[in-house]
């Protein structure tokens, strides 16, 4: 395992401990308890800030951040016993998929385990990541331990499935590490070991014991010298039909096999409801442009997951498809690199639901407010792209339709 945090320098681990103390120091905003408190989502900013590491944490994959090609699970929880379960994985929305096998716990557990690893391969591939580790934030009264463990891939070949028996829960082991998979909520959870001799750095917090009256001192007026960034639009496509509810023959992921010219085997498209348009007007610069034709839409960048930029545009009629600029582009990345299909494989809703991915996320951002003043492209605006969990074009089509 590469340990991450001993290749980070004194200076930066020192302001990354001196910025989890601040935190925890307002513990009593949230909490009567002696033990600090840090929610997860100020973790994953905290960190992401301080080492400068990729933000992940938008899109439903299984790394929170990402930094010299290292994906990160970051973690925090209670310490207790140093031994406790912890949520790793959910299969929510895809319960369907080993639904039938709830009476035989060990096709079941295979099941769960293939789906795990896959979308732990789906994530490296799109983030080319060499290596995935978790780095946890354990908290016990007064203080914080720094924890760092392998993110392994289920070994299927070693699973055993322990003897005691639960209504709601299936234990079992494989060569590596212990889990619990819970069948009511669909939850992988996997057991750390976070006691005291694999703790990496370990720092003491102390709580204010009156946060509110210590932020009620701050001016307010000097705090907020300039108007903070409006929050990021964005927009979520599907990787289907949204007509059909499937990945059609000959269209959108499989683009390539359309009848009439011939097609390179890479050209795919993803779909653009076209409620998209009219909902969010201005978000593509398309949008403003319906008296010309989508060809003449002009292209602009989209950053991957892996941090590369994509040259992308709007087309065919009505504006109905995101393509890259060449059009193979798209197809190589997401067929080749991501699902690692083989020329003239048919992409299906089946598969699709295996990964646990059915859209993409589009985040439109203002480059010059989020890297203050330095461009990562030519263009003022750059999309970023995530990848979303199953059924969240559904719920976005339920609120923004």
């Amino acid at each position: 395992m590469s340990n991450f945090w001993t290749n980070q320098d004194q200076e930066i681990q020192e302001k990354y401990v001196e910025a989890l103390q601040i935190v925890g120091a307002l513990s009593h905003l949230f909490s009567d308890s002696t033990t600090p408190y840090l929610y997860y989502r100020a973790h994953e900013n905290l960190f992401c800030e301080v080492f400068n590491a990729k933000n992940l944490s938008r899109g439903d994959v299984s790394y929170d951040a990402i930094k010299d090609n290292i994906g990160i699970g970051l973690k925090t929880f209670l310490n207790q016993n140093g031994k406790t379960f912890q949520k790793v994985a959910e299969f929510n929305s895809d319960s369907d998929l080993f639904r039938d096998l709830l009476g035989r716990p060990e096709d079941l557990i295979h099941r769960v385990a293939e789906l795990r690893n896959k979308r732990l391969e789906i994530t490296k591939n799109a983030t080319n990541a060499d290596e995935q580790i978790y780095h946890l934030i354990t908290r016990e009264q007064g203080k914080m331990n720094v924890v760092e463990t392998n993110m392994d891939l289920v070994d299927i070949n070693s699973i055993s499935i322990s003897k005691g028996k639960s209504k709601n829960t299936i234990n079992f082991t494989d060569r590596y590490n212990e889990y619990s998979f819970s069948l009511s909520k669909s939850t992988l959870s996997k057991r750390f070991d976070t006691t005291s001799t694999n703790n990496i750095s370990t720092f003491n917090v102390q709580i204010h014991p009156n946060p509110l009256q210590l932020l009620s001192g701050l001016n307010l007026n000097r705090l907020f010298v300039k108007p903070t960034d409006p929050e990021h639009e964005f927009i979520i496509l599907p990787l289907y039909s949204e007509r059909s509810g499937e990945v059609k023959l000959r269209s959108g992921l499989n683009q390539w096999n359309a009848s009439g010219r011939v097609r390179d085997i890479d050209e795919v498209y993803i779909p653009i409801p076209s409620w998209i348009h009219n909902k969010f007007e201005h978000f593509f610069e398309y949008s403003s442009m319906k008296e010309l034709s989508a060809k003449n839409s002009p292209s602009f960048d989209v950053e991957l997951p892996n941090g590369e930029i994509m040259k992308c545009k709007v087309a065919q009629s009505g504006g109905k498809a995101l393509m890259s600029d060449p059009n193979r582009a798209l197809g190589k990345w997401i067929l080749r690199d991501v699902l690692k299909l083989k020329p003239r494989t048919i992409v299906t809703m089946s598969l699709l639901k295996e990964i646990g991915i059915d859209s993409i996320k589009l985040t439109k951002i203002n480059q010059l407010s989020e890297n203050r003043g330095i461009m990562r492209s030519t263009s003022l605006y750059i999309y970023k792209l995530d990848f979303m969990d199953t059924g969240s074009f559904e719920e976005f089509s339920l609120t923004n339709k």
